[in-house]
């Protein structure tokens, strides 16, 4: 009975399924489909053979790229890089969002948002560009600097100014754009609840911890979820853009190095290797944190 209500109700709406085939098919056709090359992770892929023509080599690219010499400096670049990025940007769009919130003229309230969203439509390659011009040895804050310090800082050249560069330009440039999800949240909230706390004499920071950010925690803890599992995808585009051969001890992350030696040098299968290893611990830290923040909040991915 079950399965005949099924196929009664996909009947009398096959209209919504028509709908959604085009983003089911595109998802098939890029998505899943192209799974089928992770074979060459354990295979010597050669072009002349193909995938399936090619020697089967088990897991020694993996073995190969765990005993390297650089992999503890890379897989630890990788993850200072993700997770202080996440304790540091992750809090921030929430952060914005309440201080928009509190705004209560309509005019200003739209020409701030316009301001800090913007920075989110400039491409990441204008952006390094923008880094190198303001920080180069000519730039203006080093113009700033170079009469205290009495000489200009290089700041894309020593490795250790490289992650707070790459931080603080991602969340300049990303902060405000995903605080809409926030926003719009609290656009739900109704106003008598504050009006009522404000007569209770519940202070402006009170009504903020009990109101708003007790709204925000349900999207929070699902957006925090899908932070993790992003965490080894740290971003490879500004991340191999602001890479020089000086700053390379701190910049070399899994995402450039399976670029120099997957396509640049053409070890295709070591590529494909090291790449499903990003993926494999990516989810691992999705599926373990979806379940420890369903058990502390109740809210979960899937």
């Amino acid at each position: 009975m079950k399965k005949k209500s099924k196929l009664m109700y996909i009947k009398s709406n096959y209209m919504l399924y028509l709908f959604i085939l085009p983003a089911v098919t595109l998802v098939l056709i890029f998505n899943y489909l192209p799974m089928y090359g992770v074979l060459i992770a354990f295979k010597d892929y050669s072009v002349r053979d193909g995938i399936l023509g090619s020697d089967w080599v088990g897991f020694e690219h993996f073995r190969s790229f765990l005993s390297s010499p650089n992999f503890l400096k890379i897989f630890m670049n990788t993850i200072k890089l993700s997770v202080y990025d996440l304790l540091i940007g992750f809090p921030i769009p929430v952060i914005l969002a309440l201080m928009l919130n509190q705004i209560r003229r309509a005019s200003v309230k739209k020409n701030i948002q316009l301001i800090i969203y913007a920075p989110h439509f400039i491409s990441t390659v204008v952006i390094a560009g923008m880094l190198y011009i303001f920080l180069s040895p000519a730039g203006p804050l080093n113009a700033l600097i170079t009469p205290i310090t009495g000489n200009p800082i290089l700041f894309m050249s020593r490795p250790e100014y490289f992650r707070t560069i790459f931080i603080a330009s991602g969340i300049w440039q990303g902060a405000g754009f995903s605080s809409i999800v926030y926003v719009a949240a609290l656009s739900n909230v109704d106003p008598q609840l504050h009006d009522a706390a404000t007569i209770d004499g519940a202070s402006l920071l009170q009504r903020i911890w009990h109101i708003d950010f007790q709204v925000l925690k349900p999207i929070m803890a699902v957006l925090f979820i899908l932070a993790i599992g992003g965490i080894m995808g740290v971003g490879f585009e500004k991340a191999y853009l602001l890479q020089t051969d000086m700053n390379i001890p701190t910049s070399e992350i899994i995402d450039t190095y399976v670029y120099k030696r997957g396509l640049l040098a053409g070890d295709w299968s070591f590529g494909a290797a090291v790449g499903l290893f990003n993926t494999v611990i990516g989810l691992v830290l999705l599926v373990i944190t979806n379940t420890v923040v369903k058990k502390l909040n109740g809210e979960t991915l899937f």
